[in-house]
C-alpha cells in the first residue's frame, strides 16, 4: 500500500478543523446556507488562534500573467490547507473537482470539501490530498 507524506503538521491541522466543523454542525444542524457555516466555522477557528482567511482570491498563472478571474476558497488555513464548505443535497464529482483546481493552483497539498447539509457531517467529507 503506497502512504502519502503530508508535511509535518498538516494531519494534525485538519484534525482542529475537523473539530470545529462537527462542533458547527452539531450546534446548527443541516438545512442553512453554505454561507452560515462557513461564517460559523471561519469564527471557530479563528477564535482558536489558527490562522485563517476567508473568500481569499485565488489567481490562474498561465504562462507568466496572473489573471484575476473570480476563484475565491472558501477558508485558507494556515496558508497550507484549503476547506470548501457546502451546503447541497450530495456532494458531487463536480465538486471535487473544484477543490483539486485549488489545491493545484494554490500549491497546497491538502483539502476539505465539508457538505453541511447532511445528518451526520462524518457522511458529508471529503478529504483531498494532491
Amino acid at each position: 500500500m503506497n502512504y502519502i507524506t503530508l508535511p509535518d503538521g498538516l494531519n494534525e491541522l485538519s484534525k482542529k478543523v475537523m473539530s470545529h466543523a462537527y462542533n458547527v454542525h452539531s450546534a446548527l444542524g443541516p438545512g442553512l446556507l453554505e454561507s452560515s457555516y462557513k461564517e460559523c466555522l471561519f469564527y471557530e477557528i479563528a477564535k482558536s488562534n489558527i490562522a485563517v482567511s476567508k473568500e481569499k482570491a485565488l489567481p490562474l498563472i498561465y504562462k507568466d500573467i496572473h489573471l484575476e478571474i473570480g476563484y475565491r476558497v472558501d477558508l485558507w488555513i494556515e496558508n497550507s490547507l484549503i476547506v470548501e464548505v457546502k451546503s447541497v443535497e450530495a456532494l458531487t464529482d463536480v465538486h471535487s473537482a473544484q477543490l483539486l483546481t485549488y489545491l493545484k493552483l494554490s500549491r497546497c497539498r491538502l483539502g476539505l470539501l465539508l457538505n453541511f447539509n447532511v445528518t451526520h457531517l462524518k457522511s458529508g467529507i471529503r478529504r483531498i490530498i494532491l
